[in-house]
C-alpha cells in the first residue's frame, strides 16, 4: 500500500494514476475540500483528512510500506512543508515503512534565508537522511504543469507576464516524467537513499518560454517585463496586514531571483538511473493543449 500526499495536487494526482494503471494499492492523502472525485474513479483508497492535525497522519500511515509526499504549503511552510513531513517521517519508522519519497525543490541546499519554503524542505531533508529510512528526496526544477493556466491566458490575451531578469536560466521539468520517476524510486535501487535533482533535458533562459507558446499557437508573443522591486514594494505592502503571506512572497521572490536548472551530467545521469528520455517542455505543451 501507497500513501500519497498532496494526491490532488499536480503531481499527486499523476502518481495515483500511475500506481492505479499498475493496480497497486494507493491511500490519496485529501482535503475534504478538495475535487477528489477523479482518484475515486481509478479505485485509490480516500483518507480525508488535514496534514497539520498529527492524529490524522498517524492514522493514514496505519498499515503502509511506501509513502510519497507530494504536498505543497499552501502559503503555510511551517505547518506543510515542515512539520506535517517530520510527523509522516516519524510515523513511517513507527509503521516500519520500506521507503519513503519525498519531493523537496531544486536549490533547497543553497541557503536562501527569505524563502520558507525552501528552509523547509532543507531541513526535512536533513530529518530523512538520518532517519533510518529508506529514501529518495527529488529535487525539481520548475514544473511543466505550472505553466499551463499561463499558456491557456496566452492563447486568449497573446500576452506573458515575465517578472524579473528574462535571462535567468531554467529547466522544467514534465510533471508526467516526474510522477514516472517518483513512482519507480521505490524499486530502482540507484535512486535508494539518493538526493536527484530533476528537470527537463534543455536549459531555458525564461524569455524561451512566450517564445514556445508563440510557436505553439503560431502568435506572436507579448512580453511584459516588469522589474523585480515591483515584488518587493507588494511584499512590503501585504506584511503590513498579513505577515505570512509576506513570508510566502519570499519564497515567490527568490523563484524569480535565481536560476534553477539541471546541467546535462545531471540529467544525463537521471535518464540513465530511470532508463528514459525526458520530455521536452514544448513536447509536454503541445500534449496538454491539443495544439
Amino acid at each position: 500500500m501507497f500513501l500519497v500526499t498532496g494526491a490532488t495536487g499536480g503531481i499527486g494526482r499523476r502518481v495515483v494514476r500511475l500506481l492505479r494503471e499498475q493496480e497497486t494499492p494507493v491511500r490519496a492523502f485529501v482535503r475534504l475540500t478538495s475535487d477528489y472525485g477523479q482518484l475515486e474513479h481509478r479505485k485509490a483508497e480516500i483518507f480525508i483528512g488535514d496534514l497539520r492535525h498529527e492524529k490524522d497522519i498517524q492514522k493514514a500511515c496505519q498499515g503502509v510500506q511506501y509513502i510519497i509526499s507530494a504536498h505543497g504549503s499552501d502559503g503555510d511552510a511551517l505547518a506543510l512543508d515542515y512539520r506535517a513531513n517530520i510527523e509522516l517521517i516519524d510515523h513511517a519508522k513507527a509503521v516500519g515503512v520500506q521507503h519513503f519519497v519525498f519531493i523537496s525543490v531544486l536549490g533547497a541546499e543553497r541557503g536562501y534565508e527569505d524563502a520558507p519554503t525552501f528552509k523547509a524542505k532543507r531541513a526535512v531533508e536533513q530529518y530523512l537522511q538520518v532517519s533510518g529510512l529508506n529514501y529518495t528526496i527529488l529535487r525539481p526544477a520548475g514544473l511543466s504543469s505550472n505553466l499551463l493556466p499561463l499558456a491557456e491566458r496566452f492563447r486568449e490575451t497573446r500576452t506573458y507576464l515575465l517578472i524579473g531578469d528574462h535571462k535567468n536560466r531554467t529547466s522544467i521539468v514534465s510533471t508526467d516524467d516526474l510522477a514516472r520517476i517518483t513512482v519507480s524510486s521505490v524499486t530502482t535501487p540507484a535512486a535508494q537513499n539518493q538526493i536527484l535533482p530533476v528537470g527537463g533535458p534543455e536549459i531555458l533562459q525564461r524569455q524561451d518560454i512566450p517564445r514556445i507558446l508563440g510557436r505553439i499557437f503560431n502568435q506572436e508573443p507579448i512580453i511584459i517585463n516588469p522589474p523585480l522591486f515591483l515584488v518587493d514594494g507588494v511584499r512590503s505592502a501585504v506584511g503590513l496586514l498579513n505577515s505570512q503571506a509576506q513570508k510566502a512572497l519570499g519564497t515567490f521572490r527568490t523563484l524569480l531571483a535565481n536560476e534553477f536548472f539541471c546541467t546535462p551530467d545531471e540529467i544525463s545521469h537521471l535518464e540513465s538511473i530511470f532508463n528514459f528520455k525526458l520530455e521536452p517542455l514544448e513536447s509536454f505543451l503541445r500534449r496538454y493543449l491539443a495544439v
